[in-house]
């Protein structure tokens, strides 16, 4: 998890800081070794939220927990966002042991919590067998779905370099 590190007591370099307490409480506009005094007295950080605005907002609270509450809000933002369309390249003539090398790879992209674009590319000749590239996607899928629950998010689409679908983790 990369947090931005956030300057804390004598790494803030502002004359005035605008305070708040640590139940939230607004404490105005203070300089900064009042500010600084003011946390030393209670036992606690005077932490900088924001440097956004003049002057930047700081408040007083534990470092360690304000870093805990970060790092949680971080990844609910990052569960939120539902996770990346991941891509996996299958060919006609795949054979049964880099498919299932595939569909592991697969399996670790479900896992991660990301969406999953197989494609099974056809060249030449090979677009005239499409039955028999469906028959490979779907092969694809029963290995896949030996380890993991999944769901096809998209139908089997033809596109102009063969088919292509989206699966997701049920």
């Amino acid at each position: 998890m990369i947090l931005k590190r956030t300057p804390v007591n004598n790494q803030i370099r502002t004359p005035e800081v605008r305070l708040i307490d640590e139940t939230g409480k607004q404490l105005g506009v203070v300089g900064l070794r009042e500010a600084l005094q003011l946390a030393q007295e209670r036992h606690l950080d005077l932490i900088q939220v924001t440097e956004k605005v003049a002057p930047p907002v700081c408040r007083l609270g534990d470092y360690g927990k304000y870093l805990y509450w970060q790092e949680k809000k971080q990844k609910e933002v990052k569960k939120q966002r539902g996770g990346q369309v991941k891509g996996i390249r299958l060919s006609f003539a795949i054979s049964p042991h880099d498919l299932e090398i595939r569909a592991k790879q697969a399996e670790k992209f479900l896992n991660e919590g990301n969406k999953v674009f197989v494609e099974m590319v056809l060249r030449g000749r090979e677009k005239a067998l499409s039955h028999l590239a469906r028959e490979k996607v779907n092969q694809f899928m029963k290995i896949l779905n030996q380890n993991v629950a999944i769901r096809q998010e998209t139908d089997f689409k033809k596109g102009p370099r063969g088919f292509n679908l989206i699966i997701t983790k049920q």
